[in-house]
C-alpha cells in the first residue's frame, strides 16, 4: 500500500513540473528606486517565465507563470541575485488564481496604496557611469549628472512613494528621446532609472562670483578648481546639500574658512581624489578602503602618518587631532573636481557652525555670501537635506558615528516579538538629533538632522516628521520621547500625543541607549542584559541627572545596580562650555581648602583660585544652579582642565575629552600605565565608584613633574580598569553573560577597546552599537523599541 502511494505521488508531481502554474510574490525592503523591476523582468526572461511586475506601497508585487521547478530557482535567485542597492528583507510566494496568463513577461505601472516599501539611500557613483563620464567618445563625457539604477541620487530628490520620476524633483526634467528610449529598455542599465539625465534634457551646473553674478565659461568645474587652488572658498552643491570647499593644505585659506563658518575648532572633512593621494597624509587599512570605497562613500576617521615626506595637510583643518576624515569623489560632479586638483580640498558642510546644511540655490546666496568667494550650483532641487555619513574603525568593526548620506534611510528588521509592531516613533533627544518610526515590524531611522537647540534645526526636524508620515503613509499611535522636560523633541512629543490622542511613553535615557545596541544586535524580546552607559548627561529617576550608568536592563524597563560619583555642574548647562568648572566641582568634592594648601604651586590650582571661588561655594553650599550629575563626559572636562587642555572653554562637545585621549595614545601602548586608585562605595544602595583616591594621586604626578601625556594615559587605564572591575562583579552578582557598551563617552577609543577586551577576557559578551550612532544619533531608535516593548507588556498583563 505504502508503495502505490509513493508511485501516485511521483506521478502528480510529473504532471505538475510540465503544467504551467502561476504565483504571486511579494517582495518587501528597499526594493524601489534600484533597479528592481527591471532586474525582475530580466530574470523572468532569463527563465522563459511569462507574467508582470510593478511597485506599489508595500514593495514589488510579481505576478508569474511558470514550471514548478523553474518558478521555485526564480523565486530564490530573487534574493541571491538582487541588484547591488536593493535590501530584500522578505519573499513570500503563493498560488495565483483567478488570472489570465500573458504571452510575455512585463513591467507594468505603479500603484498607490499603503507605504510598507523602503526608501533607498543615495548612492556613489558606480563604475560603469564613471567610465562613461570620463570616455571622451561617450555621450556622457563631463556629464556631472550621470547615474544608472545602481547609482545617484535617491533619498535627495523623494517627494513620495512610489519611487517614480513624477514623485522626485526630476519631474522637472523630461527625458530627451534618447534617455527616454534607454529608460524604455529593459536590458539596458538605466531601464526605470527614475533620475536618468544627459546634457541635453538634464540638470546643468552654474557658477557665480562671491556676489552672486553669473560668470560666463565653457568650464564652469575647471573654474571652481582654479579657484580652489587660487586660495578661495567656494560653495559647491553636491547630493544632499551645499559643502564649503577650499584647498586643504592651504593654511591660510582654512584658517578663513573656520574664521567666516565661526566653527574655531571642530575637525573639517576632506575629500582626496583617490586611495593613493590619501595615502600620502593617513594610514588606510583594507578595511577602511572598502569603506571608502562603498557605495555608502561616507567619511572615514584615519589615522594620521607619523611621517608624511613634505605631503602637508594644514593645521587648521583638525587641531590637536591624530586623525582626519576623508571621503572619495561620490558623483561625477565631485569626480571631475578632484581631477583638475592636486592635493584633497576640505568639504565642509555650507552653513555658519550649527545652523543646518543650505539645500536651495537662493537660500545659498543669503545664508553663505559672508563666507564663500563664488558658488558651484546646479537647478536639480535636493528636496530632503542629507549631511556626510561618519565611519570609523573600532575593535576591527566598522562603527558609524553620524547615520545620514548613503545610510539613511536604510530599515532594520526588528527582532523576535516586534513583528506585529506599528505605528510607533521615538522623537530623539536634543543633540545629534533623529527620529524613528517602527512600521510593519521594521525600524526605520531618519538622517542625522543635529542640536535641536538652534532654531533652524528645529525647523528641518519638523519638515522631515512629515516627509517620513507622508512617505511611509504613517499614523503614530504611540510617541516615544526623552525623560528631559525641557527637549524641544520631548515637548514636540507631549503635544504631538495631545493632538494625536497617541499613548505617550516617557523613556529614560539610558535606558534608550541599551535598548537601541540590543536591537540592533537582534536579541529577541525576553532578553536581558548588563548595560553599562557613559556619555554627557541624562535625565534619570527622580529629576537626578545620569551620565555613568551601570543598568540591568531588559526591552520594557531596567534597574539601575552601579554608578559613577556625581559631581556639582557649576552654573548648570555653563560647566558643558567650561572644563574649569567640572574641575573645580571634583576638588571641591575631595576638600578644595586642603587641596588648594598642598598643591598651591600648580597652574589647575592657580588658575582656580583667579576664579571667584567664594561665590562658587555659596553656589555649591546652597545648591544654586550647581544640579548633582554622574556625568562620565564632565568627569573628562575636569581632568582635562586640570592637565592644562581646554581649560576655560570648549567650542564644540567632545572637544576637550577627544584632546585627553589625543595626550593618552601618545603612551598609551608604549609603556604598562598603572590605573590610579579608585574606591567602591555604597551610594544610595548601589556600587559608586569614588574618585577621591585618583585626584589626590593624579595631582601629586602632576607635582612631581609626570608628564601631562603620562597622566593621561593613567587616567585613560583608571577608567578602563575600574569600569570593568565593577563590570565583571555585577555580570557575576546578577547572573549576566551580554553587557552592552554605550554612550558618547565609548567613542573614545582607548576607553572602548580597554574596556571591552576586559570584559571579552572574563568570558562575556560585549554588544555595542554599529550601523547606528552609540551617542544620542541612535536614542530614537532605542525610545521606539523600549516604547513598543511595553505596550506589549500591558497587553499582556
Amino acid at each position: 500500500m505504502h508503495g502505490m502511494h509513493s508511485s501516485l505521488k511521483i506521478s502528480v508531481n510529473q504532471h505538475e513540473e510540465n503544467a504551467m502554474i502561476g504565483r504571486s510574490i511579494r517582495v518587501q525592503g528597499v526594493v524601489q528606486g534600484v533597479g528592481f523591476r527591471p532586474f525582475i523582468a530580466n530574470l523572468a526572461t532569463k527563465h522563459q517565465l511569462k507574467g508582470q511586475v510593478w511597485n506599489d506601497g508595500l514593495g514589488v508585487k510579481i505576478h508569474v507563470w511558470g514550471k514548478a521547478q523553474v518558478l521555485e530557482t526564480f523565486t530564490r535567485e530573487i534574493t541571491t541575485l538582487a541588484p547591488p542597492l536593493s535590501i530584500v528583507q522578505s519573499v513570500q510566494s503563493k498560488a495565483l488564481l483567478d488570472a489570465n496568463m500573458p504571452n510575455n513577461f512585463k513591467i507594468v505601472l505603479s500603484t498607490a496604496g499603503e507605504n510598507a516599501t523602503g526608501v533607498a539611500a543615495d548612492a556613489a557613483t558606480c563604475a560603469d557611469c564613471l567610465a562613461e563620464v570620463l570616455d571622451a567618445n561617450n555621450r556622457r563625457y563631463a556629464y556631472p549628472f550621470t547615474n544608472c539604477t545602481h547609482c545617484g541620487p535617491r533619498l535627495s530628490i523623494i517627494q513620495a512613494i512610489p519611487y517614480d520620476r513624477k514623485h522626485t524633483s526630476m519631474s522637472d526634467f523630461k527625458m530627451c528621446e534618447t534617455c527616454q528610449q534607454e529608460y524604455d529598455e529593459p536590458q539596458d542599465r538605466r531601464f526605470h532609472a527614475q533620475p536618468n539625465a544627459c546634457s541635453v534634457c538634464g540638470p546643468n551646473l552654474s557658477i557665480m562670483d562671491q556676489h552672486g553674478k553669473a560668470v560666463d565659461t565653457e568650464d564652469a568645474i575647471a573654474l571652481a578648481a582654479d579657484w580652489i587652488n587660487g586660495g578661495k572658498i567656494v560653495a559647491i552643491k553636491g547630493l544632499g546639500g551645499i559643502h564649503l570647499a577650499c584647498d586643504a593644505s592651504n593654511e591660510s585659506a582654512v584658517a578663513r574658512l573656520r574664521k567666516r563658518k565661526q566653527r574655531y575648532h571642530k575637525p573639517f572633512a576632506l575629500m582626496g581624489r583617490d586611495i593613493p593621494q590619501i595615502q600620502q597624509y593617513v594610514h588606510v587599512s583594507n578595511q577602511e578602503k572598502t569603506l571608502l570605497q562603498s557605495v555608502q562613500a561616507p567619511v572615514v576617521l584615519l589615522e594620521c602618518l607619523e611621517k608624511n615626506d613634505g605631503f602637508q595637510i594644514a593645521k587648521s583643518v583638525a587641531p590637536a587631532q591624530q586623525t582626519l576624515g576623508f571621503m572619495l569623489p561620490y558623483t561625477p560632479l565631485h569626480h571631475l573636481l578632484m581631477a583638475h586638483l592636486d592635493q584633497p580640498i576640505v568639504l565642509t558642510s555650507g552653513n555658519v557652525s550649527d545652523e543646518p546644511q543650505c539645500i536651495e540655490n537662493s537660500e545659498t546666496k543669503l545664508r553663505l555670501h559672508d563666507i564663500t568667494d563664488g558658488y558651484l550650483l546646479h537647478n536639480r532641487e535636493i528636496v530632503n537635506r542629507l549631511d556626510d555619513s561618519v565611519v570609523r574603525i573600532v575593535s576591527g568593526e566598522s562603527r558609524l558615528l553620524r547615520r545620514a548620506r548613503g545610510y539613511a534611510p536604510g530599515s532594520m528588521v526588528l527582532p523576535q516579538g516586534f513583528e506585529q509592531v506599528d505605528g510607533v516613533i521615538g522623537l530623539g533627544g536634543e543633540l545629534k538629533n533623529t527620529f524613528c518610526l517602527i512600521h510593519h515590524g521594521k525600524a526605520v531611522v531618519s538622517q542625522h538632522m543635529g542640536d535641536l537647540e538652534h532654531a533652524q534645526v528645529f525647523d528641518d526636524y519638523r519638515r522631515n516628521l512629515d516627509l517620513y508620515y507622508n512617505l511611509y503613509a504613517f499614523k503614530p499611535q504611540h510617541i516615544a520621547v526623552d525623560k528631559h522636560p525641557n527637549y524641544l523633541s520631548t515637548q514636540w512629543g507631549e503635544a504631538l500625543a495631545a493632538q494625536e490622542k497617541c499613548k505617550l511613553t516617557h523613556v529614560q535615557h539610558h535606558h534608550a541607549h541599551i535598548a537601541s545596541c540590543m536591537a540592533e544586535h537582534g536579541l529577541p524580546l525576553g532578553s536581558r542584559v548588563l548595560g553599562i552607559v557613559l556619555d554627557g548627561l541624562g535625565m534619570g529617576l527622580d529629576n537626578e541627572l545620569w551620565g555613568g550608568e551601570f543598568l540591568l536592563a531588559s526591552y520594557p524597563s531596567f534597574e539601575r545596580v552601579g554608578s559613577i560619583q556625581q559631581a556639582a555642574m557649576l552654573g548648570g548647562s555653563k560647566a558643558m562650555h567650561e572644563p574649569w568648572r567640572n574641575t573645580y566641582a571634583q576638588l571641591h568634592g575631595v576638600g578644595w581648602q586642603d587641596i588648594s594648601t598642598q598643591f598651591a604651586e600648580l597652574d589647575v590650582i592657580q588658575m582656580l583660585n583667579q576664579k571667584d571661588v567664594r561665590n562658587l561655594d555659596v553656589m555649591l553650599k546652597k545648591g544654586l544652579n550647581s544640579p548633582l550629575a554622574s556625568s562620565a563626559g564632565r568627569l573628562f572636562d575636569a581632568v582635562a582642565a586640570a592637565l592644562g587642555i581646554c581649560a576655560e572653554s570648549v567650542s564644540f562637545e567632545g572637544q576637550a575629552a577627544m584632546a585627553l585621549e589625543v595626550a593618552a595614545s601618545q603612551v598609551f601602548q608604549s609603556e604598562n600605565q598603572r590605573p590610579y586608585p579608585v574606591e567602591v562605595e555604597n551610594m544610595e544602595g548601589i556600587p559608586t565608584l569614588m574618585w577621591r583616591s585618583m585626584w589626590l594621586h593624579l595631582l601629586s604626578d602632576l607635582k612631581n613633574g609626570v608628564s601631562r601625556n603620562k597622566i593621561a594615559a593613567r587616567f585613560h587605564q583608571t577608567l578602563i580598569q575600574a569600569i570593568s572591575k565593577l563590570a565583571t562583579d555585577l555580570a557575576k552578582q546578577h547572573h549576566m553573560k551580554q553587557v552592552v557598551l554605550s554612550g558618547g563617552v565609548f567613542q573614545n577609543k582607548l576607553l572602548f577597546e580597554g574596556v571591552a577586551q576586559h570584559l571579552t577576557q572574563h568570558g562575556l559578551t560585549v554588544l555595542v552599537a554599529k550601523d547606528y550612532p552609540l551617542n544620542d544619533g541612535g536614542l530614537s531608535l532605542g525610545q521606539a523599541v523600549v516604547s513598543a516593548a511595553q505596550s506589549m507588556q500591558y497587553h499582556i498583563v
